[in-house]
């Protein structure tokens, strides 16, 4: 059992540990070729399942977690930015495992590594299917085959995205802040540096924004039918899933919090909330034509996880729902930036 609540701050997940994990809108990129990490376009809208305990489907109730609404074919990304302290984080597509292509499991495992090392993992924007890349996250319908979890287990029951985060033991945790203690004292006694430390997120692209019909406060409506949409795959990537280099015995026992994160179509977010979901995603040419960024990230320091034979293998979902006529247009190379290195009611866990 998970010892912590998660907890939903704005836009943000908060998950013990000090976890922040934001669902980010972005550009689904073409099937063919690697391209450059694609910017942020705002981020998903987040709620409690349990506020809406009248209108949305009773095995979501069952599973608890937090629900967002998205497109059809939609892509995203996921951003752990201001996540401080070591954790280990799985993410689960359809109850598959996102880093090992493993069905999910509820331990650490090194054989593969089937988690995440925040913050040294400051985003995943797909499933690890090759050396150095990753596809693309991509909201598909259930019932078609086209997930990740259909492709792997032959069936969808699950759908959405599934998050589990462990803390380092007692002992390695409290040698990382005496660690951490130290460096910071010794940045103090030198002469403070021009350039600001940290670096820059790929989200930080202009948000896209929508009015909200509704809210809160609006009357319930007729229980939606139970959700239908999971995560599939799109375009390739340059990304590397680093390999855990700490020793297995420094993380914790037991995981500090999970959660599960249902997909909304934007009909049934209106049913459920009573509110308009964002906006329908931008034309890509558009934007490259804007001059807005892209990203290349690349930790020197960091060494690539080897890719997951059985997500190398996932087909993506032009293959399932038909090629996508929009033109693409390629960025320009001085659009492609390089980079270096709560409050609210706890969510409820459920039965998955």
């Amino acid at each position: 059992m998970t010892n912590g609540a998660v907890r939903i701050d704005g836009d943000s997940l908060l998950l013990p540990g000090g976890v922040r994990v934001r669902f980010v809108r972005t550009l689904r990129l073409p099937e063919k070729g690697t391209h450059s990490l694609p910017p942020g376009l705002g981020h998903f809208p987040l709620r409690r399942v349990e506020d809406y305990a009248a209108t949305v489907p009773q095995e979501w109730l069952d599973r608890g977690g937090v629900m967002l609404p998205v497109y059809l074919r939609e892509a995203m990304w996921l951003s752990f930015a201001r996540t401080v302290e070591p954790n280990a984080l799985q993410v689960g597509v359809g109850k598959v495992c996102a880093v090992s292509g493993k069905p999910w499991y509820s331990r650490l495992s090194r054989g593969p590594q089937n988690y995440l090392v925040l913050p040294r993992q400051p985003w995943l924007d797909g499933i690890n299917s090759g050396s150095g890349t990753v596809r693309q996250f991509v909201a598909v319908p259930l019932g078609m085959g086209a997930t990740v979890e259909g492709q792997l287990t032959g069936e969808e029951k699950w759908g959405g995205l599934q998050l589990q985060s462990w803390t380092l033991a007692d002992g390695p945790l409290e040698a990382w802040r005496e660690e951490q203690r130290r460096a910071a004292e010794r940045r103090a006694a030198m002469p403070r540096s021009a350039a600001p430390y940290g670096m820059p997120a790929p989200g930080a692209a202009p948000a896209m924004t929508s009015a909200s019909g509704g809210g809160w406060g609006s009357p319930p409506v007729p229980r939606s039918p139970a959700a239908a949409m999971g995560l599939g795959v799109g375009g390739s990537m340059r990304q590397e899933v680093y390999k855990d280099d700490r020793p297995a015995s420094d993380w914790a026992a037991e995981p500090s919090g999970r959660v599960f994160v249902h997909l909304v179509t934007p009909p049934q977010w209106r049913r459920i909330t009573g509110e308009e979901p964002p906006s329908s995603p931008v034309d890509r040419a558009a934007y490259t034509r804007a001059g807005l960024p892209w990203f290349d990230y690349y930790d020197t320091d960091g060494e690539d996880l080897a890719p997951a034979d059985t997500l190398g293998g996932v087909k993506p979902v032009g293959e399932w729902l038909g090629d996508d006529h929009t033109p693409w247009q390629q960025p320009s190379p001085h659009q492609v930036q390089p980079l270096g290195y709560a409050p609210g009611k706890p969510v409820a866990d459920g039965d998955w």
